[in-house]
């Protein structure tokens, strides 16, 4: 599923800013620099948690042109760990929109670039990928339309309910075909995560408590490896609540199987098909059984 996401976001986003506008956002490896790019861009900064993506976006504006070689590949490893893959979420979503927040009107009234590729930058790149996609995933799939079941006059057209998002989903899983049968779950599961990420980019852009959090995504190769290397010592199995019991993911399964039962009851559109799965997919990432489970 975290391929599913990236194919996306590699094959689609990537080469299409790249062919389209010479831009698209640097994610940090696999890339190659000139070192009077990173100069004239003013060089890194840790203003926020995606000092890549700052970069990028500067030397954008600066008129350097971006190529990406979708042919050329490099390996990277993924987050195995559910608390992993949050933490990882949690900054690629609070870092962008703390950067969309920051640097707006510098973008809005840079000279050096066309009103073309301001418009994409402002709003495709940051506004329409990075703010509002996490949170109308949320709010309409996860609030608005189960809410809808419990008050009978709110009617949702079918074609905005189901047609519409079915082709932009289908559409999102063009970068890998093989994957296909796992569609229906990567929607339930990314669902959940946007519970997630609309937190964060919420935290980013109003620059809230943990906006500047920096947490290193931890890879289960790098911690076999350390473990490997580290002398043995006494077994002892710590069990933390925090890390495996997610309240708020509960909570909204909770919520979610209420308006499934109502819709069952006295509902005309069978939405508690869905409302069941979605429940389902809640209690699993709420009582952390996703992905390897590392004991402590």
């Amino acid at each position: 599923m975290q391929e599913m996401s990236l194919d996306y976001h590699f094959t689609v986003e990537q080469e299409v800013g790249s062919s389209t506008h010479a831009f698209f956002g640097f994610n940090g490896t696999g890339g190659i620099w000139r070192i009077a790019a990173i100069n004239e861009a003013g060089g890194w900064k840790d203003r926020t948690t995606v000092e890549d993506m700052d970069l990028a976006v500067r030397a954008g504006l600066k008129g350097w042109k971006f190529l990406y070689l979708g042919d050329l590949q490099v390996k990277s490893e993924l987050p195995s760990t559910f608390k992993a893959f949050r933490f990882q979420q949690h900054r690629w979503s609070c870092g962008p929109a703390n950067l969309f927040r920051k640097m707006v009107m510098e973008i809005a009234k840079n000279k050096k670039v066309s009103l073309w590729k301001k418009f994409y930058v402002i709003y495709s790149f940051f506004f329409v990928r990075k703010i509002i996609a996490h949170m109308f995933t949320f709010f309409f799939y996860c609030v608005v339309l189960p809410l809808t079941i419990l008050v009978p006059e709110v009617d949702v057209p079918k074609w905005g309910a189901i047609y519409i998002p079915c082709i932009i989903t289908a559409l999102n899983s063009v970068g890998t075909p093989r994957s296909f049968h796992l569609l229906f779950y990567w929607v339930l599961f990314e669902n959940v995560m946007s519970f997630h990420r609309t937190k964060a980019t919420i935290i980013g852009l109003l620059e809230a408590k943990r906006a500047n959090e920096w947490v290193v995504t931890e890879k289960l190769g790098d911690t076999l490896k350390n473990k490997s290397n580290a002398k043995p010592a006494p077994k002892k199995f710590r069990f933390k609540l925090g890390d495996r019991i997610l309240i708020h993911e509960l909570g909204f399964a909770v919520f979610l199987f209420i308006c499934g039962c109502y819709d069952f009851l006295y509902g005309k559109n069978c939405y508690f098909i869905y409302l069941f799965l979605q429940v389902i997919t809640f209690t699993i990432a709420g009582f952390g059984y996703l992905g390897t489970i590392v004991p402590s």
